[in-house]
């Protein structure tokens, strides 16, 4: 942000809105960690689906239609037997890779800050 967080020039109701939307699109509990996973390599919904622990099969589905409605993943179907279906990150999920690092390298911080806090 221009003039950093803390300035006095900013669109309040402007930041306010974006933040909401930001976080309708990537701040449920399960967005993050599936685009995660699929950056990572998992392209099929099982390969997904194990890499994340405590998803459910109906969770993974459900989230997994709201980004690709959000144009966060894109569905491939191959018409084999049995059907091939896979996922990919799309240009515009990628776009925020960089956040999804820094968020990362912030929550790898916090927990070192608790645990040192702790003793």
């Amino acid at each position: 942000m221009e003039g950093g967080i803390t300035s006095h020039q900013r669109n309040h109701a402007d930041e306010r809105q974006a933040l909401q939307d930001t976080m309708y699109v990537i701040g449920g509990k399960w967005t993050l960690p599936i685009i995660n996973s699929i950056c990572n390599g998992n392209k099929r919904f099982r390969e997904i689906e194990r890499s994340i622990p405590g998803i459910t099969t109906r969770m993974l589905s459900r989230e997994l239609k709201t980004m690709e409605m959000n144009k966060l993943v894109k569905r491939t179907v191959t018409p084999t037997l049995p059907v091939l279906i896979e996922y990919e990150s799309t240009e515009y999920c990628r776009s925020f890779g960089g956040i999804i690092l820094e968020m990362i390298k912030w929550g790898k911080e916090h927990r070192e800050m608790l645990r040192k806090a702790d003793k």
